[in-house]
């Protein structure tokens, strides 16, 4: 009986203070994923060339010739993936890649999360395990589950999201879509049409979005008043964000605050 081979992840955070650049054109018979985590960088292959800004990830399928470049102080991360099992294989295709690389884009504050996703895998990977293979399994999938979730792969996404990791920051103030589009370097109406290209949503709904996710969060996981978490998510008033929060969710946050900590209590007996 003929044996699977064995997964196989070799991974690392390269740093430089200065230009470099590969010597040639190589490949790998690993598919590589490669993040621009700070600085400038250029990457080449086949006839094509791309000018890289901190946040692009590159995915390169096996046997494809490229190189890399950093400009002054800059870092990449990198994996390298073997014999990949076929649930990882099935979420890497919804990229699109095959034979030729996928390059996509991710916000600063999601860049920031990613590193703290990559740096944990980097301990894990030097730790002694029980169940080493299923380890780095699971590791490597929610790596990619990350980049499927929050990456964008179209024209000026890295403006936009830029837009839209203000609106994250700035919860608390009144955004206002004038001062976002002047942020994005766009037209009001140009940046709604491309926020909501990218995001599947107005830039008012992304906004919404972004309260109750945080409003939820602070709920379940602090001991925060429900007025101190209105004022923390940008309503003046308790009574706005409770008739808000009602109308989304159907339940007040009082109640709906109550409702977790029994879910909490039950999985705690």
């Amino acid at each position: 009986m003929l044996t699977k081979p064995e997964f196989h992840v070799r991974s690392f955070v390269a740093t430089t203070n200065t230009d470099w650049a590969d010597d040639g054109f190589h490949q790998h018979r690993t598919l590589e994923i490669s993040i621009l985590l700070e600085g400038r960088g250029v990457f080449e292959w086949n006839d094509s060339k791309l000018n890289l800004d901190a946040g692009q990830v590159i995915i390169i399928p096996p046997a494809l010739p490229h190189r890399f470049e950093g400009k002054q102080r800059n870092r990449y991360g990198v994996m390298h993936l073997e014999n990949i099992p076929a649930r990882i294989m099935e979420h890497l295709s919804d990229f699109g890649s095959g034979s030729k690389p996928v390059i996509i884009a991710l916000s600063r504050l999601d860049k920031e999360r990613l590193e703290w996703l990559f740096r944990e895998f980097l301990r894990i990977l030097s730790s002694p395990l029980k169940k080493q293979m299923r380890t780095y399994s699971a590791w490597v999938e929610v790596i990619v589950l990350f980049l499927l979730e929050h990456s964008q792969s179209v024209q000026h996404a890295l403006t936009i999201t830029k837009a839209a990791d203000y609106i994250r920051e700035n919860l608390s103030r009144g955004v206002q879509i004038a001062d976002l589009a002047a942020l994005a370097g766009l037209t009001e109406a140009g940046f709604r049409r491309l926020f909501d290209e990218i995001y599947d949503m107005s830039p008012k709904q992304y906004l919404q979005q972004c309260r109750m996710i945080e409003a939820k969060w602070l709920l379940s996981s602090s001991n925060k008043e429900l007025n101190e978490i209105a004022e923390q998510i940008g309503f003046a008033r308790l009574h706005s964000f409770s008739l808000w929060f009602k109308k989304v969710e159907g339940i007040p946050p009082s109640e709906w605050r109550k409702m977790q900590q029994r879910k909490t209590d039950e999985f705690s007996i």
